[in-house]
């Protein structure tokens, strides 16, 4: 397990970002002053509400220790790639969500760190376990910046090759958070079905209660419906990827991977119903 959780799982993730990096462009980053409400709120539910009711549901729980720590891991990381795809899918504002994803993925070099070594704190031992500061704020520059930077940069130098290779990339990203998070799962067959009865209904209530909260608050400000969707789809999908990692790999922890990857696959199922919902929405009542 060694070997994916130190080589494997980083070269994922940094392919899967670089994937991310490709679709960019600095045009992207205008809607910060395009749509300034929005972005706002984006952001805050991503930093602030998340977390917070990630906290909340432990409690709720009585959730303790290592799966109360994964379960802050998943809140804490940013928008994931694929907020990006369902935002297409379900007509959201797509240069928004590719915005958000953007910003909170560079900003969570920082923010990461510090909420994942708090919860280590407050859920663990003092003595038990510790993310090093300075290197995994390091380790997920290299692992996460550098590689959106780098894609971002040959986009904006050579977009004819950029776009084919984001047609390869993408699909190779998929396949390997697939294999992420099937490889999480497996390693701890065992006690995967326990896990899922103790961790799976919280990471199940967090992601509701996510898109909930983040669809009430995106109503009450009044943003378009368009925007509306992609604040909620981009609350609701979270980076698994960088979830396990910081769990398997920076924490050597394979139990602090549950919740990320049960929390991976949910996603996608509520994600969904947002699709859905959007596509019957759309339809004509008939007469």
């Amino acid at each position: 397990m060694n070997i994916i959780t130190q080589v494997f799982l980083p070269i994922a993730l940094a392919i899967i970002m670089f994937s991310m990096g490709l679709g960019l462009t600095t045009n992207d980053f205008k809607q910060v002053i395009l749509k300034p409400k929005a972005f706002a709120l984006g952001l805050f539910c991503q930093f602030i509400t998340l977390p917070l009711l990630a906290y909340a549901v432990i409690s709720f729980f009585g959730l303790s220790g290592e799966l109360a720590v994964g379960i802050m891991i998943i809140s804490v990381c940013p928008g994931g790639v694929t907020s990006n795809v369902y935002a297409k899918l379900s007509g959201a504002d797509v240069a928004l969500s590719i915005a958000l994803t953007a910003v909170t993925s560079l900003a969570s070099v920082i923010t990461v760190p510090l909420i994942v070594n708090w919860s280590l704190q407050h859920f663990l031992e003092a003595s038990a376990v510790e993310l090093p500061l300075l290197k995994s704020i390091g380790g997920i520059f290299i692992i996460t910046s550098i590689p959106v930077i780098s894609g971002l940069l040959l986009n904006e130098k050579k977009p004819i090759l950029a776009a084919k290779l984001e047609r390869i990339f993408s699909k190779l990203s998929v396949g390997l958070f697939v294999v992420i998070v099937l490889a999480a799962i497996l390693k701890e067959r065992e006690n995967f079905i326990p896990y899922m009865e103790v961790s799976g209904s919280a990471t199940l209530l967090l992601n509701i209660l996510t898109m909930l909260v983040s669809l009430i608050l995106a109503l009450f400000i009044s943003v378009p419906k368009s925007q509306v969707k992609t604040i909620v789809l981009e609350c609701g999908i979270q980076n698994g990827t960088l979830a396990i990692m910081i769990a398997a790999t920076f924490l050597n922890n394979e139990v602090m991977t549950i919740p990320g990857a049960i929390y991976s696959l949910q996603m996608f199922v509520t994600g969904g119903f947002v699709i859905l919902i959007s596509k019957l929405a759309k339809k004509p009542i008939a007469a």
